[in-house]
């Protein structure tokens, strides 16, 4: 079968021209009137089917945008609770309380969902993460009552929300710089981002199951058309020598835009504005749909994988760049802290401490090379993944610091001077397990020794706690 071209030019759909089906009819309204019933009861089974194909189209867009929005939640009570253990800002407990008890964005995204007609599977793997949200809940909460306590807070200073979280006897006997480090540890260690994991996979699990029902839907509908048509054909050859005329007119107006459609929905491409005037209309509805579908999705894509401030990479794409640089392959992995980031947004505002973060980001973008990686993954916190660079050739790591901490002291740009303090770990068997962890440490390590410095792991490995 050749190639047909599916892209178009903007047409408003009152300007659609062509013969209507109904005119047709009245040519042979004496001889026909058989046929024209016929024929009518097969145009309305093909809106039928469109119809069917519009509504499984918007219920995917809206059942994907309300387990995104369950995803989102979840990752913002991560960062409050985070910023707050780090912080010790009760703003940060605040607006985590807030979104767990009275926004509830969680909640109101699985009930949104549960107003849709999507299988009792997607719901499931809905409602586990929301579970499994809930149970990640749990620690954070803890963990947020052990920075309160070690602040000081007394229990009649606690929100309500907060009074029924007891710490354990042992917890309670601990020192404040001990409650602190513990709290920082529940929401930082391998058990919490395993959690995490679990609960995008969860949610990825509900995507493709909404999608694999909507194929199913698009192909269903696709077999009703192809039935449509074989009753058609049965109906043209039994009133063949009615009309000749007729039959090549529907043939060229119906038969032949309907086989080209198929085509073009089984390859998921454009329709061809062609046949009868109800086809031209139809297709650039279904184009407009179809171009829509296409925008939504790279919109998810973009939101999924993208910081909105920076447009650097986010989180989300720093964990599955984990999962994929594995094996025989040497890297380095960069964390970087904006130095008392906060004291910008006291002092300057939020606008300029945005402007601060967008700053932070172009000197990477500038600094690393198109194949390095090049992250946001916090507030203030920034990652970015070197590859195919030895240990040998530190000197070049050297020079992209080097060329970082010039980009961000020029202030000729209004901003005042950014100083970061810079993690990095080494690896030849690309990202381990515990590269991660070394890296943050030669971070702690530079905040410990007054910020504004950079320190490989394995340049100061012998001067950290074990």
């Amino acid at each position: 079968m050749g190639t047909y071209n599916t892209e178009h030019k903007e047409q408003p759909k009152e300007n659609v021209k062509g013969i209507r089906i109904q005119s047709l009819s009245y040519v042979m309204i004496v001889a026909s009137c058989i046929f024209y019933i016929l024929i009518l009861y097969i145009t309305i089974q093909v809106a039928r089917n469109y119809s069917s194909l519009t509504r499984n189209i918007t219920t995917y867009t809206v059942c994907s945008q309300d387990a995104d929005a369950l995803e989102d939640a979840s990752d913002y009570l991560t960062e409050q609770v985070r910023l707050y253990v780090m912080t010790k800002n009760p703003q940060y407990r605040d607006a985590y309380l807030e979104e767990l008890y009275v926004t509830r964005r969680r909640e109101n995204a699985l009930e949104n969902l549960q107003t849709h007609n999507i299988s009792e599977d997607s719901l499931s793997y809905l409602q586990k993460a929301l579970n499994d949200s809930n149970e990640l809940a749990i620690t954070e909460l803890y963990a947020i009552r052990l920075v309160g306590e070690a602040a000081g807070f007394t229990s009649d200073t606690f929100p309500d929300s907060l009074k029924n979280v007891l710490l354990s006897d042992a917890d309670t006997a601990l020192s404040s710089d001990a409650k602190i480090e513990k709290a920082q540890m529940l929401v930082f260690n391998l058990d919490y981002l395993h959690a995490k994991e679990v609960i995008r996979s969860d949610i990825s699990s509900c995507l493709s199951s909404i999608v694999s029902a909507s194929l199913n839907a698009q192909e269903t509908s696709a077999d009703a058309m192809r039935r449509t048509l074989f009753r058609q054909r049965i109906y043209i050859s039994v009133l063949f020598f009615l009309n000749i005329i007729t039959y090549i007119m529907i043939i060229v107006l119906i038969i032949k835009p309907l086989k080209i459609y198929i085509d073009c929905m089984k390859e998921q491409k454009m329709l061809s504005i062609m046949g009868s005037y109800e086809f031209k209309y139809f297709a650039l509805t279904y184009n407009d749909i179809f171009n829509l579908k296409k925008v939504n999705e790279t919109m998810l894509r973009q939101k999924a994988e993208h910081d909105a401030l920076t447009g650097l990479a986010n989180r989300g794409f720093f964990d599955n760049l984990q999962q994929i640089l594995k094996g025989d392959l040497p890297l380095t992995l960069f964390l970087l802290d904006v130095d008392y980031f906060k004291n910008f947004n006291d002092t300057y505002g939020h606008k300029v401490g945005d402007q601060v973060l967008k700053k932070v980001a172009s000197a990477l973008q500038k600094s690393f090379r198109s194949q390095d990686f090049v992250m946001r993954i916090g507030g203030d916190e920034f990652a970015a993944v070197i590859t195919h660079v030895t240990l040998e050739q530190r000197s070049v790591l050297d020079q992209k610091i080097s060329f970082i901490n010039q980009y961000l002291s020029d202030t000729t740009d209004g901003l005042p001077v950014v100083t970061l303090s810079i993690g990095a770990a080494f690896s030849d068997q690309g990202f381990t397990d515990n590269l991660y962890v070394l890296a943050d440490k030669a971070l702690y390590y530079v905040k410990e020794n007054g910020r504004n410095g950079y320190a490989l792991y394995q340049d100061i490995c012998d001067n950290l706690p074990q």
